[in-house]
């Protein structure tokens, strides 16, 4: 845990309630060429320029996109590469999905923007019954492997019911989908440049309280990062945390927090959820003996029920205490509520001694 706390100095960002914290990332070797000091969103719109310069099947399309989109993620892609190739789509997420996939099916890189997570439930039928199965139904002759849907995800401070919602659970559910969530700016412009150049359709979820907060150095030439790949942040001995997002900073401070009890913690980021880095979790569990899986989306289905019984079945011998899940509240998202709705540091790091102390 010594040794993490000395990389949590990597860089800085600002916390939900404004306070300052240090996040960290180990990235390979490649990864510490020079670059910029720039913020997620701007990391975002570094990998679409990417993807457009070096492919020219690729192609940007969603609402508003064209001046920017609501977080500004596609600025200034219109004017380099043009309104054939970054363009706005009538307000219909199953006609931007099922455009993507009719796009990719053609041999092109459709990167289709859903504006708010919130809103791609229209869009389920099209990512269930036609994208995930579309290679399946025909005998691997077609595929829209092509397909990449990017959509801020998460909550934001003040978005209330209908723009703070984490769904990801809902495709995790789906054979043939893969789901990415980045938690940083140098994690998503190399995350997101894998999703767009892999052979499967990929759900890119951002978090949208990151875009402008979590800032670092990114380094500005291509490169990708391995998906399916989880990564072990901090290394410790007592007891193992597993997240994704920008939940990351915030179990983060709850380690920095149990440290000074004594308590070592292990901090894996699983970055893809589908397919999920199993062999990672299960080594690091069979180390400390204990398992606390945090993320916003409700307690009840979330993705933390899935990884809870995994590891359960394969570490059932090694576990110390039950595994514990600190979440979001089964309760639609609430407005001035929302730091009760939360899974806060204090709650992580009350869970993290209830574990060890069981």
């Amino acid at each position: 845990m010594a040794t993490c706390l000395k990389r949590l100095r990597r860089f800085a960002s600002i916390g939900r309630k404004g306070q300052e914290y240090s996040t960290t990332c180990d990235e390979p070797p490649k990864l510490q060429k020079s670059g910029k000091t720039v913020n997620l969103f701007t990391a975002i719109n570094q990998a679409l320029r990417i993807a457009l310069e070096t492919d020219p099947r690729a192609y940007v399309f969603g609402e508003d996109v064209s001046f920017g989109g609501v977080f500004r993620c596609t600025t200034g892609l219109v004017e380099q590469f043009g309104r054939n190739r970054v363009f706005n789509t009538p307000l219909c997420e199953q006609g931007i999905v099922g455009f993507g996939i009719g796009l990719a099916a053609m041999g092109n890189r459709a990167i289709a923007e859903i504006q708010f997570a919130d809103y791609i439930y229209p869009a389920f039928d099209q990512l269930v019954n036609e994208a995930a199965k579309f290679r399946y139904r025909s005998g691997n002759q077609f595929n829209c492997g092509g397909l990449t849907i990017r959509s801020p995800y998460g909550a934001v401070g003040h978005g209330g019911h209908y723009h703070s919602q984490s769904p990801e659970a809902f495709f995790c559910h789906v054979p043939g989908l893969k789901v990415v969530i980045p938690r940083s700016p140098n994690q998503a412009k190399g995350l997101l440049l894998a999703s767009i150049r892999d052979p499967n359709p990929v759900i890119f979820f951002e978090p949208k309280w990151l875009y402008r907060l979590a800032v670092e150095e990114v380094p500005e030439h291509d490169y990708m990062l391995p998906l399916s790949q989880a990564e072990v942040i901090c290394h410790g001995n007592d007891i193992t945390l597993v997240g994704w997002g920008a939940q990351l900073s915030i179990m983060e401070q709850a380690c920095i927090d149990a440290e000074k009890d004594g308590i070592s913690c292990e901090l894996i980021d699983l970055k893809t959820l589908i397919p999920w880095d199993k062999e990672t979790v299960e080594a690091s569990v069979r180390k400390t003996g204990r398992l606390l899986v945090s993320h916003e989306a409700p307690v009840t289905g979330g993705f933390g029920a899935e990884i809870s019984a995994s590891i359960a079945e394969r570490c059932f011998l090694r576990l110390e205490a039950p595994v514990a899940r600190v979440c979001g509240l089964d309760t639609p998202f609430p407005l001035v509520f929302e730091p009760f709705f939360m899974p806060t540091k204090n709650k992580i790091l009350d869970a993290i001694k209830a574990t060890v102390n069981y």
